[in-house]
């Protein structure tokens, strides 16, 4: 096998997309048993590019109530049917807002309950 130059092999690299890369990490760690505390470097330049990538592989969501609006009994009520909270525990979550509603539910969960939550009158954000 011939050898390739630094030149020739940073050629391929760049031809590779993020996750052909990272596959290629993970197996040059396993066949020579070494980390590579180096690959930040190397994605360093794509850094929004990775950000995009990793915004679109989240699979986890936080419903945050951010204001209760003008009809703060029918958000009280909503949190109550989203949740398992009882009328007090729902009231303080409303009254002190900004605070989660829900925590670590997938997409569709986590726009369903904003829409309702927007429905009732409140403020919500999905991080």
């Amino acid at each position: 096998m011939a050898k390739l130059s630094q030149e020739d092999l940073l050629a391929q690299f760049e031809e590779m997309t993020l996750i052909e890369l990272s596959e290629f990490v993970k197996a040059f760690e396993e066949k020579f048993d070494v980390t590579a505390a180096a690959a930040v470097a190397v994605a360093g330049p794509a850094g929004p590019a990775a950000a995009a990538e990793a915004a679109e592989e989240k699979d986890e969501f936080d419903v945050v109530l951010t204001g209760a609006g003008d009809k703060k009994i029918q958000v009280i009520k909503v949190v109550r049917e989203l949740t398992s909270l009882g009328l007090k525990e729902a009231k303080d979550l409303v009254d002190g807002t900004p605070k989660p509603v829900l925590e670590k539910v997938n997409k569709e969960q986590a726009d369903k309950a904003a829409e309702a939550l927007k429905a009732a009158g409140a403020a919500v954000e999905v991080k």
